[in-house]
């Protein structure tokens, strides 16, 4: 795995330093020396020769996951933090069933907190039907471990094809079945090449972890055409620095715009000071958070930040058509992050996440259009308006911001 456990990122890469290094890139994001000073920071190897399709709308995202598995020979690896007992989730429990009759090994994991409500019975009979399903550090008997949780959304096929976002295995997030706002808005990425062998590598770690065993042969070179891709991953212990290192260097080697989108926004301090570094250079920043959430206290904590960002010259929208879950950003139409990691404390100290940075223009270019298109549906928070949110509010979002280490 890299980065590797117990690594230490030398100082000039730390988060609040690299973006004076990104800055000075002629070329900024497009130069030759952005991935090179990606791969200083993570360690890790950016592959090419990757096909990369985004959906926005998870019934999308369910329809080509399945297809995939359907199409498996050999192998179908699972790692997500809900997987629920809905009709999705028999859905997605009828795709594997299948695979494994056919002989194809199928490994699944989802996390003992995040699937608590998922009764026994599902996954007694998800083993009934040949599919080696675990659990991630299920309450008993790992009470010790329970701030720990598996956030990460991977599914890989035959490590050729892999997808991963922010979409859990449940009905929220494709058909709405049961929810009083619709689906969920949320962002997953197939990816078929080389960085599909990448993800059942994460994928392994979290495996292991959980008693199961799973091999590897080494990757065949890939192919030097179509996107390039840093498969960008942290568990407790390892990649956390690494992870708000290589955000920060997109930031400062942005040169026109930075869109962010992120369900839970309650970022440290100098995560504030970076994006007003990139307002000072000129660099259109945008965030956008949600305007009704599922963790209410989570959205709060993140309003006692606007207005910081607001005085700074950020600009900040909150999605008002349905819960939006979606982490991603997209810099100057060429990079793009999509993955499971929060701008939230949890993300950065407690949860195994899984993110791609995809350098690709195609790519970058489907990520803005969506943002565009977010915006439409969303208001955007005016400084002077924010100023005059009632005592009670102001009192809320500064309480729900001291608890952001604890959300």
């Amino acid at each position: 795995m890299r980065p590797r456990a117990g690594r230490r990122l030398e100082r000039h890469l730390h988060a609040e330093n690299v973006g004076r290094l990104a800055g000075e890139l002629p070329g900024g994001l497009h130069d030759p020396g952005f991935p090179l000073l990606l791969r200083r920071i993570d360690d890790a190897p950016i592959l090419p020769g990757n096909r990369v399709d985004v959906f926005f709308r998870g019934e999308r995202a369910f329809e080509a996951m399945g297809q995939a598995i359907d199409a498996a020979r050999e192998e179908v690896l699972v790692e997500s933090y809900i997987l629920k007992d809905d009709s999705t989730g028999r859905a997605f429990l009828d795709a594997v069933g299948r695979a494994a009759a056919r002989g194809v090994a199928v490994r699944v994991l989802a996390d003992g907190w995040g699937s608590l409500t998922t009764r026994r019975s599902f996954w007694r009979e998800m083993k009934r039907r040949g599919v080696d399903a675990r659990l991630f550090n299920p309450l008993f008997p790992h009470l010790l471990f329970q701030p720990f949780r598996d956030h990460r959304k991977i599914l890989v096929v035959d490590r050729r094809v892999a997808f991963t976002g922010g979409m859990n295995i449940a009905d929220e997030y494709g058909s709405g079945i049961g929810s009083s706002t619709g689906p969920w808005r949320d962002t997953h990425c197939r990816v078929e090449g080389p960085s599909a062998w990448e993800l059942a590598v994460v994928f392994s770690e979290a495996w292991r972890r959980s008693g199961g065993r799973i091999d590897f042969e080494p990757l065949s070179p890939p192919a030097a055409s179509g996107a390039s891709i840093l498969v960008l991953d942290a568990r407790p212990g390892r990649g956390y620095e690494e992870t708000a290192s290589a955000l920060a260097a997109i930031v400062g080697a942005a040169r026109e715009k930075l869109w962010i989108t992120n369900a839970y926004f309650a970022p440290r301090v100098r995560a504030v000071r970076i994006l007003a570094e990139a307002v000072r250079r000129g660099v259109d920043v945008r965030i956008l958070l949600p305007g009704r959430s599922d963790v209410p206290i989570v959205r709060h904590a993140g309003h006692g930040y606007f207005q910081a960002l607001l005085r700074l010259g950020v600009r900040v929208f909150e999605y008002g058509a349905a819960i939006l879950h979606a982490k991603t950003l997209v810099a100057d139409d060429f990079v793009s992050v999509v993955g499971s990691t929060n701008l939230d404390f949890r993300s950065f100290h407690f949860n195994a996440e899984a993110n791609l940075v995809i350098l690709d223009a195609e790519a970058g270019r489907a990520f803005s259009e969506a943002f565009r298109d977010d915006l439409t549906r969303s208001k955007e928070i005016d400084g002077e308006g924010w100023s005059r949110r009632t005592r009670l509010h102001r009192i809320g979002d500064n309480l729900a911001r001291r608890l952001g280490p604890l959300l």
